[in-house]
């Protein structure tokens, strides 16, 4: 074993002394999460780090157990840790630096100088007038011998290292490094460029200046999935710590930038309409209710951006799309967040045959921007989005899942009931059977029948037609099956990750359903609320809302609105498929979560 001397703490620099273990496992502790890949793995100061610092490790108790701290003890650390990096914002100033500068002159990013030097070879130096770069990043790993230290640092680009030789520093600067300088602090440095004997690309570093000291600590160990309630409250960390975390949002924005290149490619256009709605329409869902003081009324956050588009279909617009945020004040689950994006398409003189196509198309484009093929993994299945999709109707599907033929029921409700449940009985769980028995036509019936059934199992992508009618309130009838609408759902991976139809724009047809949906929604609140809720009933809460009727959409529809079609996709649940993500939680930068009590 052997010791190195750490850096100093405060301004008068005390010696410590920790033992580094020989083995490569205890040289790097990694604080990314279990799924980065080692060579992504970052040194970072932890129990076990070769970069040992009080100042990361806080004030160490001997023999202490790092395992089995307490969070009352993991608080006092970085209480302790914050008061001695304060005192060092203070010693900074008394120097007449700024620990919190305005801006820096960057001539490089980490990634742009690992390609640009890509064949200098180990021991080379690039030491021209041309070679001198400039660089900013946080500091995420440290190494220090006698007169040498080695710094890593990332930027928004990746990681390069500061090979930090106290003769080639000027002034006192190497001290300054060794008495200041945190893991988690944001520098300034510039330099020349070398690689080591080793093969690391590093800047030789001249001068640096802290950009921004960092007050508390990076983590510094692996907690695993137990601590995945902090990842999301402290996404900021989250990212800093996993770079893979960061990835995920890169590409979420990636694939909106290609949504976006599809659409008006295709020459539709961008529109916003209103989030906050006199009405909440488009969907039954239940509204966030907020109240505005100077109109005195109450408002909803909408539920859904279909109604206000259709109206731009009626005011003259034939190609329409607008993504946007939604908001739904329901149960939070891996597929459900209250705040999520959605893009909603509407094109006059098409019906639900070319949203079908248009949905293969951005999903195509979008797979090709992130993973360059179609065939592509999501937890450990293969998923294959090669076109055209496979394409059965609602009735089909559950024919061939459960064995019951809804064409031939007939229209007796119980009877039908009767039939699913000697059928599916067995395999059925209380609160499904519940719900079966709870259905208010044949209609709703099919739909829970396909839900409960086949819905888990449609793997690969497939588009189920023809939903009923009572289920489909916005969806034109069906040209050629009574009782029928011509709609889709696109489904994947067993979740639903679009719904099209093709749009209902007779006003007199479209009023009676809107009423008959309210009196249906009025029928289901009034059992809810007079049943006593028991903890798992608790979730019969969301029939407890109020459903109003959008005049001013149906007087629009009074004025004409073309044959048209529409459709809508969940970009969050695109984005967990083509990032391999199992929660809408981890493609989402900042979920909404319950309070910590």
């Amino acid at each position: 074993m052997e010791a190195v001397k750490l850096w100093s703490l405060t301004s008068q620099p005390l010696k410590h002394f920790f033992h580094l273990a020989r083995s490569s496992t205890s040289t790097s502790t990694s604080y990314v999460f279990r799924r980065t890949p080692r060579r992504l793995v970052l040194r970072c100061c932890s129990s076990t780090a070769t970069s040992k610092n009080v100042d990361q490790g806080t004030t160490r108790v001997a023999g202490r157990n790092r395992r089995s701290s307490s969070s009352s003890s993991s608080t006092s650390d970085r209480d302790a840790i914050r008061a001695i990096r304060l005192k060092k914002v203070e010693e900074l100033r008394s120097k007449g630096l700024d620990p919190y500068a305005y801006k820096w002159d960057r001539t490089h990013s980490a990634n742009q100088l690992q390609e640009i030097y890509i064949n200098l070879g180990n021991g080379e130096e690039a030491n021209s007038e041309n070679d001198h770069v400039c660089i900013a990043g946080r500091i995420v790993a440290r190494r220090a011998f006698g007169k040498l230290a080695f710094l890593t640092l990332r930027d928004d680009s990746g990681t390069i290292q500061l090979y930090c030789d106290k003769e080639r520093l000027i002034g006192d600067q190497f001290e300054q490094l060794k008495a200041i300088v945190d893991i988690g602090d944001i520098l300034g440095a510039s330099g020349s460029i070398k690689r080591t004997e080793k093969g690391e690309l590093s800047v030789c570093v001249h001068s640096f200046a802290i950009l921004t000291k960092s007050l508390l600590p990076l983590p510094d160990k692996y907690h695993g999935l137990t601590d995945v309630d902090k990842r999301y409250r402290q996404r900021y960390v989250d990212m800093i710590a996993n770079p893979e975390v960061a990835d995920v949002f890169r590409k979420r924005a990636k694939i909106v930038s290609e949504i976006r290149r599809t659409m008006d490619s295709l020459g539709f256009v961008e529109v916003e309409t209103p989030v906050l709605q006199g009405a909440a329409g488009g969907a039954e869902a239940r509204p966030f209710i907020t109240y505005h003081n100077s109109l005195e009324r109450d408002l909803y956050l909408r539920i859904a951006t279909e109604l206000h588009l259709k109206r731009m279909l009626v005011g003259g617009f034939e190609k329409v799309y607008e993504i946007g945020r939604i908001f739904r004040n329901e149960g939070i689950s891996p597929r459900h967040n209250p705040e999520f994006t959605s893009i909603e398409i509407y094109e006059a003189y098409s019906d639900y045959q070319s949203m079908m196509n248009m949905a293969e198309e951005i999903v195509t484009r979008c797979a090709l921007a992130i993973h360059g093929k179609l065939t592509i993994d999501y937890q450990g299945v293969e998923i294959c989005l090669e076109r055209p999709w496979r394409r059965e109707t609602m009735h089909n599907l559950v024919k061939e899942a459960a064995g019951i033929d809804f064409n031939e029921l007939g229209n007796d409700l119980g009877v039908a009931k009767e039939v699913t449940l000697s059928t599916l009985g067995k395999n059925l769980e209380k609160k499904d059977k519940a719900s079966i028995e709870g259905c208010q036509s044949i209609g709703h019936l099919l739909n829970e029948v396909f839900e409960i059934v086949v819905e888990p199992q449609l793997i690969q992508p497939t588009f189920v037609l023809d939903y009923p009618i009572e289920v489909s309130p916005l969806a034109k009838p069906h040209r050629r099956s009574a009782g029928l609408t011509e709609r889709f759902e696109l489904f994947i991976c067993g979740r639903e990750l679009a719904n099209a139809f093709s749009e209902l724009t007779d006003p007199i047809d479209q009023r009676g359903r809107l009423e008959d949906q309210i009196k249906q929604h009025e029928k289901k609140k009034a059992a809810a609320m007079s049943t006593n809720l028991d903890k798992e009933g608790m979730e019969n809460e969301d029939d407890l809302y109020e459903v109003t009727l959008d005049d001013d959409f149906l007087t629009a529809l009074e004025y004409g609105m073309p044959p048209a079609s529409g459709l809508g996709i969940g970009i969050d649940r695109l984005v967990m498929l083509l990032t391999d993500s199992p929660s809408i939680r981890d493609v989402i930068a900042f979920p909404v979560l319950k309070l910590q009590r």
